[in-house]
């Protein structure tokens, strides 16, 4: 796959392969399990001819597939989207499939129907994951990318390369930039190191810099000196030109369910909601707390017993490790941990500042010598934060939410990074699947926030689903 415009058409006819072979995999496998080897070839009314039957689903499928929009290249490699439209399209065909049936008055074998739809679907999803995973790897290498001219002011442009150059996954990768009105344009933007084409703020100009480059879309971001009706005539020229537009307003970690687009005298307005964890919200967060860490206790209880065991064993000192950490709201509580380290560790941080190899408030150390043996098995592996199951079950943590922080790292928050405590500290959250002690101070901090800013009960088991990886890989942990 390579990098620019050739890898949308391979990338498609990928697709449309892939997906005609799960789909005929899928129909033809519910077929011989439902009916068998020999096909019947008489039709009838009341006994439909299910051989057609399949031959006709398989093709409806398949083009249902391209009616949702489903093999998108701007929707590939990144975000739900793609997911969603496979499982709309899949849905969708199905249910008027069964429609059809009863006003038509046709008895469909409920066993076929239910053999093809689940194993198509998921063999649908998994074929994409699976594709996913192959253009992620590319992109990481430069290749399968949107080539992007940014338009805006230079401070909007310098943090939106940034973002994109975080997240290759999307796919999209700046190459130029383009600053209309702007006085005395150097020639490199300094933070992106982008170079900067031009500033005349007319269509003209900012379709030659799109030639210069060979751009495959423009992204305005914000602080871009334009007049409207500039920007609606380079909508059309680049319309013309097979060449996307991307509005990329100043919107920094809003999760897409948030943001609603209305539409007020031909303006796209976008809406932006605040999730409020209260009422029904909270009653669902609480009770999904305690189902979920009741029976993970019940669970691993035979496995805390031997850990406690081990604990003991394996050095002096109590088998629990009780620290004060703060909670929602500020409330202080006592978080439970198996014991990792030596009795004497919090009397020796001191004697250890000089090696710290955190950022901001975060202490952390890769080898640290307070562990004991059975203690830097159990942080690898996050065997030790267990006990924080009783934590949850009493109410003073969440299975999902912010790390809990420590009083001394409360005392020293700016403002901003207070709005962590307006949800409960969580076993596992963003922070523990995304780096976990690798993570910066700012990284851990914005991780944090994102979450409080987007929490959702959909967002948390995705999180709790990421931990079972991370835990396995033990990315981070030390």
């Amino acid at each position: 796959m390579g990098t620019g415009t050739d890898w949308r058409p391979r990338t498609s006819r990928l697709l449309r392969f892939v997906d005609a072979f799960v789909i005929i995999w899928a129909v033809s496998g519910a077929y011989v399990i439902r009916f068998g080897l020999e096909p019947d070839l008489f039709v009838s009314l009341q006994e439909p001819n299910y051989l057609w039957l399949s031959i006709a689903l398989a093709v409806a499928w398949w083009l249902m597939l391209g009616a949702w929009n489903s093999r998108q290249s701007r929707i590939l490699g990144a975000g739900p989207d793609e997911y969603k439209r496979v499982a709309a399209a899949s849905l969708w065909l199905f249910g008027l499939v069964a429609i059809f049936s009863y006003v038509l008055r046709i008895e469909t074998a409920r066993g076929y129907v239910g053999i093809a739809l689940p194993v198509g679907l998921a063999g649908l999803l998994l074929a994409r994951w699976l594709l996913r995973q192959h253009l992620n790897v590319a992109r990481q290498k430069g290749k399968s990318m949107s080539r992007l001219l940014l338009l805006g002011g230079p401070s909007a442009i310098s943090h939106l390369a940034a973002s994109l150059h975080s997240a290759k996954h999307a796919g999209y990768l700046p190459v130029a930039a383009y600053t209309p009105g702007a006085l005395d344009s150097p020639r490199v933007e300094p933070e992106s190191g982008l170079p900067i084409l031009g500033c005349a703020p007319d269509t003209i100009s900012v379709l030659a810099a799109i030639d210069e480059c060979g751009a495959d879309a423009v992204a305005v971001s914000a602080g871009v000196q334009l007049h409207p009706q500039t920007i609606r005539h380079l909508g059309w020229e680049l319309a013309a030109r097979n060449v996307g537009l991307i509005m990329a307003p100043a919107l920094t970690d809003i999760a897409g369910p948030r943001i609603h687009t209305q539409q007020v005298a031909g303006l796209p307005l976008i809406h932006v909601t605040t999730p409020t964890l209260e009422g029904g919200q909270r009653v669902a967060k609480r009770l999904f707390d305690i189902f979920v860490a009741a029976l993970a206790i019940l669970l691993a209880m035979p496995l805390m017993l031997a850990l406690a065991i081990l604990v003991k064993v394996d050095s002096k000192g109590p088998v629990l490790f009780k620290q004060d950490r703060v909670g929602m709201e500020g409330r202080p509580f006592q978080m439970l941990k198996f014991r990792s380290m030596v009795i004497d560790a919090e009397a020796r941080l001191a004697e250890l500042q000089d090696r710290n190899e955190g950022e901001g408030l975060l202490f952390k150390i890769k080898n640290d010598p307070r562990i004991t043996r059975v203690g830097g098995v159990l942080r690898k592996f996050s065997l030790d934060e267990l006990p924080q199951l009783f934590n949850i079950l009493r109410g003073s943590m969440s299975l999902v939410g912010p790390r809990p922080p420590l009083p001394s790292e409360v005392e020293a928050y700016e403002h901003d990074v207070r709005r962590r405590l307006l949800v409960k500290p969580g076993l596992t959250g963003l922070w523990q699947v995304s780096g976990r002690s690798n993570l910066s101070w700012q990284d851990s901090v914005r991780l944090d926030l994102y979450y409080v800013e987007n929490w959702s009960l959909a967002g948390d088991l995705v999180i709790i689903l990421r931990t079972v990886r991370a835990v396995f890989r033990s990315t981070g942990a030390y």
